[in-house]
């Protein structure tokens, strides 16, 4: 087993198309990784930490019937282990660690089917909340302000995630923040708060209403 760094920015795995197929593929060690797929003009993107499994090499003998093509982007520097098959011949000797892979895989076809159906919510503004509750599970932090998740999500990266155009995540982001829901800092991470923990607009004084009422 050998590890490589992750750099943030495009990540080119060309170099990993040698690489023999009885190998398990690479497991995230720290990290986040963005899986970019295009099919006609239009990205899908799927989020990967550590603890991940992946395969970014192979499958090119499959049949494809969809033209799709795939894009790696490190967003969050960190590094992967290949476990190639010298550790996969030693990993034999412990069941366990062969059920322990098969639990990172199952774990990231639950977070799909999971992001699958937030993109099915009728409502832009319901599937940024719940797409960054569901990110601060896994990679969130607890504060004073509220739950922070410490990625930088364009606008454009949660129209990838959610199925949404980048245009429609604008506005409701700017709708989420007015309401104090959903704040994005100025370092382009997000804070996320619940309805009764969110600020809530300063009374109107009377002089100010009496401006609102016609004379």
């Amino acid at each position: 087993m050998s590890w490589a760094p992750l750099e943030t920015g495009p990540w080119d795995v060309r170099r990993l198309s040698a690489a023999s197929c009885a190998n398990a593929g690479l497991l995230v060690l720290s990290g986040v990784v963005a899986r970019e797929v295009t099919l006609a003009g239009d990205v899908s993107t799927e989020l990967l930490g550590t603890g991940d499994l992946i395969r970014p090499f192979g499958g090119g003998g499959d049949a494809q019937l969809l033209d799709t093509t795939v894009r790696w982007n490190v967003i969050g520097s960190g590094r992967v282990a290949m476990l190639d098959a010298g550790f996969m011949g030693r990993a034999a000797q412990y069941p366990g660690i062969a059920a322990m892979l098969m639990e990172r895989i199952e774990a990231r076809a639950r977070r799909l089917a999971t992001v699958k159906a937030i993109a099915q919510l009728t409502r832009v503004d319901e599937r940024l909340v719940a797409l960054v509750r569901h990110y601060c599970e896994r990679w969130g932090r607890v504060t004073g302000e509220g739950v922070l998740l410490p990625l930088c999500l364009s606008h454009r990266m949660l129209g990838e995630l959610v199925g949404a155009r980048r245009p429609s995540v604008s506005t409701a982001a700017a709708t989420l923040e007015r309401s104090g829901r959903l704040v994005r800092r100025s370092d382009g991470t997000w804070l996320l708060r619940d309805r009764d923990t969110a600020p809530r607009p300063a009374p109107e004084s009377v002089a100010q209403r009496r401006r609102l009422v016609p004379t």
